[in-house]
């Protein structure tokens, strides 16, 4: 999805370390209007910008959407990253300028490739009454933030052992391997832990993770992670032990160090200020009308870097102004 804050930060959240375990406590960010559904955000944060590749983690729901309008995001671009929508309650149809529509569903994942430029847009379905799930952002490395944009869809069959379950939608865990082509080495797993369940998960010991927890809550090597908060774990062990007293459901993401650094704003990845600069105002000018407004439909996006998003009306959403009298700064 957008990130549209009005005036999106490049510092977010903090973190707390326990054995080595960081534990991120997210912040709220509303997504719109008075109506419109907030989410919770651990990552980017401040003592953290990446796990791995990943460096967005936004988790959202159980939400009413006759109360919240569900999610409504027009149009909007994407450069240097992947997307990676992950659903456990509701339905959103998904379209991009590359040409692909499609539905995200609990435990499908779609994975969309930004690359040199993308533009999309997500929209709750009519049938969807509570939506519920967490919209996560890879970056890509140096040789591929370039590549063309792309689409990918999967759904995972479950895996099953004493008092879990798991669906591996990114990479391999578990006796499970995703097919999912993805530009440097990644895992994402979700977990369903029964009440007393206490599992042992074999993991890449040159891999950093983190785990969302969406339910419940539980231990990871013994330290206490509560619901909604990420827990930061630092490369070096082959086995995480995950300890759940009563029913408990998370996200599992990794990946090795990324080993680069990244300047982030609003739906932009790059290296430098001056091309996130390069990226906004191309956005702008594909969208800006000859009468200087905004177009009022995305059918009249000018050809350019982000495309159009073909059988999509909504306006378009216009990039927020960059910070006065600052440069934005790389991070990693």
């Amino acid at each position: 999805m957008s990130n549209t804050e009005v005036h999106p930060d490049e510092v977010v959240c903090a973190a707390e370390a326990a054995h080595g375990i960081e534990i991120i406590v997210p912040r709220d960010v509303p997504l719109g209007g008075p109506r419109a559904m907030s989410v919770r955000r651990t990552l980017p944060s401040r003592e953290r910008t990446l796990i791995g590749a990943w460096c967005f983690v936004d988790h959202y729901g159980p939400d009413d959407v006759a109360a919240t309008g569900g999610m409504q995001v027009a149009p909007h671009p994407h450069t240097g990253l992947q997307t990676v929508s992950w659903l456990f309650t509701g339905e959103i149809e998904h379209r991009d300028s590359a040409g692909n529509h499609a539905m995200v569903r609990p435990g499908e994942v779609n994975l969309m490739t930004g690359g040199r430029g993308i533009s999309h847009s997500e929209i709750s379905t009519e049938e969807t009454p509570v939506l519920h799930g967490a919209q996560l952002w890879t970056a890509l490395p140096e040789a591929a933030r370039d590549t063309e944009p792309g689409f990918q869809h999967y759904a995972p069959e479950p895996v099953r052992g004493p008092g879990w379950e798991a669906r591996v939608f990114l990479g391999s865990a578990l006796g499970s391997s995703s097919p999912v082509a993805t530009f440097t080495p990644l895992l994402g797993v979700e977990l369903l832990l029964e009440a007393g369940t206490s599992l042992r998960i074999p993991v890449d010991s040159a891999f950093e993770h983190g785990i969302l927890v969406d339910t419940g809550a539980v231990l990871v090597d013994g330290v206490p992670v509560a619901k909604d908060a990420l827990a930061y774990l630092p490369p070096g062990a082959a086995e995480r032990t995950l300890e759940a007293a009563e029913f408990s459901r998370l996200l599992l993401l990794g990946g090795p160090p990324f080993g680069e650094s990244i300047v982030m704003w609003w739906n932009f990845v790059g290296r430098t200020h001056e091309e996130i600069v390069g990226y906004r105002d191309a956005w702008q000018t594909q969208i800006t009308a000859a009468s200087g407004e905004v177009v009022a439909d995305a059918q009249e996006v000018a050809d350019g870097r982000f495309g159009r998003v073909l059988g999509d009306h909504l306006a378009p959403i216009p990039a927020p102004p960059l910070p006065m009298n600052v440069r934005l700064r790389s991070r990693g």
